[in-house]
This record gives C-alpha cells, sequence and structure tokens, in this order.
C-alpha cells in the first residue's frame, strides 16, 4: 500500500493520476472529497498533520509513503514522521526543495526544509529526497494581471532559474514510490533551462497570440505583494531567496529528470501551452 499525502495539492494531485492502476494506494487531504483521479482499488482519506487520529488511520497498512508539508517552521515532517514509523513504513518519499543543497542558502524556508531532511534521515526508514527548483506553476499567480492588463510584475526579471514542471517531479516521485534503486538518494530536479521572468513573458505571450508586458518589481513593492498573501517571517524569507537568484544561484539545470524519466524535462512553453485556460 502507497500513501500520497497533499493528493489536491500541487505535485500530490499529479501522484495521484500517475500512479498505476493496478497499484493500491491511498490518497489524504484534510478535504478527501476534492481528492480526483482516483482508480481501481485507490481510496480517499481524510488526515490532518495536526491529528494523530487521523495519521493513524491513513498510515494503516503502509508501507510507502509520499510526504508533502507546507507548513513553514511547523513540526508536520515530526508528526508524520513518527507517526509512519510506529505504523510500520518502510520508505518515505519526502518532496523537499533544491536551495537545502545550497549552503549559500539561509532563509527561513530552506533551513526549515534542512531540518525536516535531517529528521528523515536519522528515523530509521529508508528516505529518498525530491528536491525540485521552483514550479513552473508559479506563473499562475500571473494569470489575473495577464487577463485584465497584459502586464506580469514579477522580481527577477533578467535573472534565470531552472524551474521544473510540476509533473515531472509527479513522474519522479512515482518512480521513486514503485521502483527499487532510490533509497538513500537525492534527486534536484530541474527544467531543460534557466529561464528568466521576461523570458517567460515573452513565450507566454507567444503561446497566447498576444504581447504582454513585463514590468519589474522592485524589493519594496515585492514586499507589499507579498504581505497580502504570506506572513511576514515567509515574505522575507522569499525576498532572501529572490536575492539569492539575482546572484545566479537558481540557474544550474540537473541531469536527474531526463536520466530518470529517459525523456527531456518539460519546457516552460510547453507548460504554457497545457496552462492556457488559466490565463484567457
Amino acid at each position: 500500500m502507497i500513501l500520497v499525502t497533499g493528493a489536491t495539492g500541487t505535485v500530490g494531485r499529479e501522484v495521484v493520476r500517475r500512479i498505476p492502476a493496478d497499484l493500491r494506494f491511498r490518497a489524504m487531504c484534510r478535504n478527501p472529497e476534492r481528492i480526483v483521479g482516483l482508480r481501481g482499488s485507490s481510496e480517499a482519506v481524510h488526515g490532518d498533520y495536526r491529528d494523530g487520529e487521523s495519521l493513524v488511520r491513513a498510515l494503516r497498512g503502509v508501507s510507502t509513503a509520499f510526504l508533502v508539508t507546507a507548513d513553514v517552521g511547523g513540526d508536520a515532517d515530526a508528526r508524520f514522521i513518527g507517526a509512519a514509523r510506529s505504523a510500520g513504513v518502510r520508505r518515505i518519499v519526502k518532496l523537499s526543495a533544491a536551495a537545502v543543497a545550497d549552503p549559500g542558502a539561509e532563509d527561513l524556508i530552506t533551513r526549515w526544509q534542512r531540518g525536516n531532511e535531517e529528521l528523515l534521515r536519522g528515523s530509521g526508514m529508508e528516505w529518498t529526497l525530491l528536491r525540485p527548483r521552483s514550479f513552473m506553476s508559479n506563473t499562475l499567480s500571473w494569470a489575473p494581471a495577464v487577463r485584465a492588463e497584459q502586464v506580469v510584475r514579477a522580481l527577477c526579471g533578467a535573472s534565470g532559474n531552472a524551474c521544473v514542471d510540476p509533473r515531472d517531479v509527479a513522474d519522479v516521485a512515482v518512480r521513486a514510490l514503485t521502483e527499487s534503486g532510490h533509497a538513500g538518494r537525492s534527486y534536484t530536479l530541474t527544467g531543460p533551462e534557466a529561464i528568466t521572468a521576461a523570458e517567460q513573458t515573452a513565450q507566454l505571450g507567444q503561446v497566447l497570440g498576444r504581447p504582454l508586458r513585463f514590468e519589474e518589481l522592485g524589493p519594496e513593492q515585492a514586499r507589499t505583494a507579498l504581505r497580502g498573501r504570506y506572513p511576514y517571517e515567509l515574505v522575507e524569507a522569499l525576498l532572501e531567496s529572490a536575492q539569492r537568484q539575482r546572484a545566479g544561484a537558481k540557474a544550474r539545470v540537473d541531469a536527474a529528470v531526463p536520466v530518470l524519466l529517459g525523456r527531456p524535462a518539460g519546457s516552460f512553453r510547453a507548460w504554457a501551452r497545457d496552462h492556457l485556460d488559466a490565463f484567457v
């Protein structure tokens, strides 16, 4: 039995769609009625990291789990890892972040993920770490301004980021969950090239068939915009991360996706073409 946590999230929902239909798996989230893509003997289950009893039920009979957490600074990883160990889970595939491997990254989000990785490595269970660069789907936050004004406003317009298609991350996750040979491995997952926000804007406009304007946000403009969506500590962590991108820290392309999947990593242009509905 495989357990997929975060089953309605950016990567988790794609994992649910991709697990072979002949394998038994359980998809977990706080609102299981929202889970789509279940097939065969798969099932949806309620689970909340703050509710130990729900974790016990979700983990019953599970041998392998896909772990996704998002409570930056919180203890969801510790709660899940402890419950999984008690339930006899053999292996956990964890969604982490590429910045963990960068010694220059010391923001809140990266420190939290480093600590979570250490917890898993010290758990006594088999582990695999997936460390994606930022998701191409983050550009969905541009959609309202693209629809209303034909404009993209973002930080780091001229700095490259080897962002990755979340569907590629999900394909790698499924391999790690269903194949042998991935225990004790850490994979940095990137797209096929480092692309700037200005280049993404141009490609999105080409796919849409209309020109889009790019406007660079300054740090204070970005801080003001982000504070409408995130708490102060997280905003500052995101701005620290943007400074690292300006210095070139996120431009490196890794070979893990093509090596593991036997095909090129998906491009931003292809991702945009498949998600046009969000921008029109």
